[in-house]
């Protein structure tokens, strides 16, 4: 039988048919052993092959094969650097939900995202939500992060499940489309989707007081189909987003400013870091470039964690969580 992954818990896998009926599905031993290099051989989204177990109990199978994946998007521990993750598979469009202040989600944060989305040839969207908490200090923020990024090309939407702003809007955006909404925890990904289908009930939980991140409501990622024609990936909150290692020359292509430039560089290999005559730095001294977005690139350019970290933790929080890390 042939079925779509569904929901993935690790070791258990829920499997939905053409026929619309759900099987939980185990995989063989082998699949670990196939030079897959990521934490998890099969992903939301998959297509697999599978047998059921016995007549006994004809909702359960073992997955025997993977269908090949359109695309993928995968990400890596920080702290991790050798794990990879593939977070869904076979998606028309990733929707990064970001919020500015309860919790924030930092440009370093929605930069790498941006990148892995680009590296992997899947469109991605930028929703700020919760506009509805917006002091005047907040909106002016979030105004100058939107006119960063619907100057590169991404398309922005602003959104609140409470008044229900935007949600219209990013309805037809997601119709007929498999969608993967990512962000940090207490983005309110998990109250959006409420809003989009209010019939999934999915569970909600409140911002920590501590350090203004969310406590993780969605456990693992899981696919829902919604009744005006939409199906969603929902996926566990992301406090840093680690990248899987990039050749350093092809980085800088995933900045669509950066390679509409790249022609005008006097040295084909310009890395936009160093190199005399470098378009880049030059539309970045002309402030054509957002110095947000260049900083990323750097960080990434030398795999700069360190500062990555301050940037999405606070230096405190980071240092203390490098500390734990290396005890």
């Amino acid at each position: 039988m042939t079925g779509i992954v569904y929901k993935s818990t690790g070791s258990w896998y829920t499997v939905k048919t053409k026929e619309n009926k759900f099987f939980e599905c185990r995989i063989k031993g082998k699949f670990r052993m196939q030079g897959i290099k990521s934490t998890n051989p099969i992903a939301v989204g998959d297509v697999v092959d599978f047998d059921v177990d016995n007549v006994d109990e004809a909702n359960i199978g073992t997955i025997n094969t993977i269908h090949d994946r359109k695309n993928y998007i995968v990400r890596k521990s920080v702290n991790l650097s050798h794990q990879m993750h593939i977070i869904a598979s076979n998606i028309d469009i990733v929707i990064l939900l970001v919020t500015i202040n309860n919790p924030p989600t930092t440009t370093s944060f929605i930069d790498r995202f941006l990148v892995t989305a680009e590296a992997y040839g899947i469109e991605a969207v930028i929703v700020f939500n919760k506009i509805d908490t917006f002091d005047e200090a907040t909106l002016d923020e979030q105004l100058y992060m939107q006119h960063i990024y619907t100057s590169v090309g991404y398309k922005c939407l602003r959104v609140s499940a409470q008044d229900g702003t935007g949600v219209e809007e990013l309805k037809a955006l997601m119709k007929d489309r498999v969608s993967m909404f990512s962000g940090h925890s207490g983005v309110g990904k998990s109250t959006l989707v409420n809003t989009l289908e209010p019939s999934l009930n999915l569970k909600t939980n409140q911002i920590s007081a501590s350090y203004s991140q969310g406590k993780h409501t969605t456990t693992f990622a899981e696919m829902f189909d919604l009744a005006f024609g939409a199906q969603i990936i929902d996926t566990p909150g992301i406090r840093g987003f680690g990248i899987v290692d990039m050749d350093k020359q092809e980085i800088g292509d995933y900045y669509p400013e950066f390679f509409a430039l790249k022609e005008e560089c006097k040295f084909n290999n310009c890395l936009h870091k160093d190199e005399p005559k470098c378009a880049v730095k030059d539309a970045l001294d002309k402030d054509e470039i957002a110095w947000s977005r260049y900083k990323s690139y750097l960080q990434l350019l030398e795999g700069d964690e360190d500062n990555y970290r301050n940037d999405i933790y606070g230096e405190d929080r980071a240092e203390s969580d490098k500390t734990r890390k290396s005890e």
